[in-house]
């Protein structure tokens, strides 16, 4: 999902940029005096925005196969049951030590 979304702002991006080149009065058009270099600080943002939501959308993903993996791993190999270990037996009294 992030990652799509990042691949689209990412177009997004590259159009405002190159269209803003152009004509800067386009994609400005509700400023009254557009310039290109408003253009560029917008592309940069919009740009490490994108490169943001593709990196945590890949770390998601990683998390995501990583977790089915462990999960995988659990069906596959289950924990082992305790084994019981045998208790030898004591007296229940002490002898009593001889006295002196």
């Amino acid at each position: 999902m992030l990652i799509t979304a990042a691949f689209h702002t990412g177009i997004w991006t590259l159009l405002f940029f190159v269209v803003g080149m152009i004509k800067p009065k386009w994609p400005l058009f509700f400023l009254k005096k557009p310039d290109r270099f408003l253009v560029l600080v917008i592309s940069t943002v919009l740009f490490m925005v994108s490169a943001t939501l593709f990196g945590e959308g890949n770390r998601q993903k990683a998390l995501e196969e990583q977790a089915a993996k462990d999960a995988v791993s659990k069906i596959l190999a289950p924990a082992s049951a305790p084994v019981p270990v045998p208790v030898p037996d004591v007296p229940a009294t002490k002898p009593d030590s001889p006295k002196k």
